[in-house]
């Protein structure tokens, strides 16, 4: 395993560490049986989904969200 600086990545900036995350996470690409939910979190996504059903004004998509979190 290659050994990472954290005193680098300490020093970057929330937006800088948030994109090196993303990025980090888009490599691993995770499917479905890899990454099984707990009872707790279906229930959970299934409450939200249910919720978006009910209202779908009340979400905010992914482009905003993400435009919100990189813009701190």
């Amino acid at each position: 395993m290659v050994k990472i600086d954290m005193d680098v990545i300490r020093r970057l900036s929330v937006p800088e560490r948030v994109r090196l995350v993303q990025e980090i996470w888009d490599t691993l690409q995770p499917t479905a049986e890899d990454l099984p939910l707990t009872e707790e979190q279906r229930e959970l996504v299934d409450r939200r989904l249910a919720q978006h059903r009910r209202d779908p004004s009340s979400t905010v998509p992914w482009e905003e969200a993400r435009a919100r979190l990189e813009s701190k």
